[in-house]
């Protein structure tokens, strides 16, 4: 090996080396409400069904994107709308729905496993020392 290192000094250098630049993965709490979509994407909802209706034979993802891009660029904001409306009372629902959740994540870090473990630690660092 270079450098007078042994393989396994070697092996150990690039295990470190791997795990250097690696980020945390952190997990999405399944509770947590998804972001209300765009007004756009509550007129694409709407599109896709009326595009898949008239082109049944239609599998391309990308044309379906493309003819709902180029009809949303061409309405006007009378024809928008409605779509934005809906987008606005999903954002209102999610607002609610966020404010729950994050009353429910505060209340439940304040009580519950954390007050157990902890309980439960000094019982058994006063049988030890006994």
């Amino acid at each position: 090996m270079k450098g007078g290192q042994t393989k396994s000094e070697a092996t150990s250098t690039d295990q470190r080396l791997k795990t250097r630049g690696m980020k945390k993965k952190t997990t999405k709490d399944p509770n947590k409400p998804k972001r209300p979509p765009s007004a756009f994407f509550v007129f694409l909802d709407d599109f896709r069904r009326e595009f898949n209706e008239a082109n049944p034979n239609n599998k391309s993802v990308a044309a379906v994107g493309k003819a709902a891009g180029a009809k949303w660029k061409s309405m006007s904001e009378e024809e928008k709308a409605p779509y934005a409306s809906k987008a606005e009372s999903r954002k209102s629902e999610y607002l609610k729905g966020m404010q729950q959740f994050n009353m429910n994540l505060a209340s439940g870090t304040n009580r519950g496993e954390d007050d157990e473990s902890k309980s439960e630690g000094s019982d058994e660092e006063e049988e030890d020392d006994d």
